[in-house]
């Protein structure tokens, strides 16, 4: 297939904005541009590689093309900085990332914060069981995710583990949990979820109070929202270790002793890119100082 580079971006810029008016206006081009360049690219492969839906959808086709398209552009961006000179605004490289929301919200801005002058993140948040469906879509280079096994195309390598513990507001913990967290104060007591997605909290519940348990649920799909919400008394929830000692809420923990561990990995496509590694190394640096080692004591 001899793919032009122009194509690839208009295929990129589209599924980015989800519609062609969208992919024009980044381009600097017109929606019949946009339109001609993804039609002359799907004559190329021999494939239907989007749906023109509002927002677009992309094919099975289109996630391999498109992966190709991003690895493409940032290995262009990087040959032209390399080249010398700084590369124009709209030049500068686009690295989606897929990132859990309790790690977004306490170790990896810091960790990626002194790479944003030299690239632009676009963050996708999505639960970590989740995230790794985003690098097989080619929608993300890199992910943080609790898969160890590799997408296919990607390299994983262990982060380590977020810790988290039952934890309530002080009001709520003497209302419901006089004696801690017995099965039958947890079958009754109001328990805060993240979203549809956390099990979490259930997670735990099946542990200590049975399969059948079925509490009152609070859904609050914001990571400090939700130890807000823990934290005035909406109920109670698994809070993480990092969040809970920063010292920003007042938090009982319910069972010092218990709690769940999910170990964190990142995969990211198998390229080599040294934008990419950079932003690799300072991922793993910061989870090494903030993610939890084998032979760590978790506090």
């Amino acid at each position: 297939m001899d793919l032009d580079l122009a194509h690839l971006r208009a295929l990129d810029a589209t599924v980015r904005g989800g519609t062609l008016e969208a992919a024009a206006r980044a381009l600097h081009v017109t929606p019949s541009a946009i339109s001609q360049r993804l039609r002359a690219l799907e004559v190329a492969t021999g494939r239907i590689l989007l749906v023109r839906s509002k927002p677009v959808q992309v094919t099975e086709s289109g996630q391999a093309v498109l992966r190709l398209a991003r690895q493409v552009d940032l290995l262009t961006a990087e040959v032209a900085r390399e080249l010398g000179g700084d590369p124009s605004p709209d030049r500068v490289p686009t690295l989606p990332i897929a990132v859990n929301a309790d790690s977004m919200a306490t170790w990896v801005l810091p960790a990626l914060t002194p790479l944003s002058g030299d690239v632009c993140f676009d963050l996708y948040r999505e639960d970590q069981e989740h995230t790794s469906a985003l690098l097989r879509a080619g929608t993300v280079m890199a992910a943080v995710t609790s898969d160890v096994e590799p997408v296919p195309g990607c390299t994983s390598t262990r982060l380590g583990g977020m810790h988290y513990r039952p934890m309530a507001g002080p009001g709520f913990a003497r209302q419901w949990f006089p004696a801690g967290p017995t099965a039958e104060a947890l079958a009754r007591a109001p328990v805060v979820v993240f979203d549809r997605r956390d099990d979490l909290q259930h997670r735990y519940l099946r542990a200590r109070a049975g399969s059948d348990a079925a509490p009152p649920v609070h859904y609050v799909p914001a990571s400090a929202d939700y130890v807000a919400a823990v934290t005035l008394g909406m109920g109670w929830g698994m809070v993480p270790t990092l969040q809970a000692e920063s010292g920003t809420a007042e938090l009982v923990a319910l069972d010092p002793a218990g709690g769940v561990d999910v170990v964190l990995y990142w995969q990211q496509w198998r390229l080599r890119s040294p934008l990419l590694d950079r932003v690799r190394e300072a991922v793993l640096t910061a989870a090494g100082r903030e993610l939890d080692q084998p032979g760590r004591v978790v506090p």
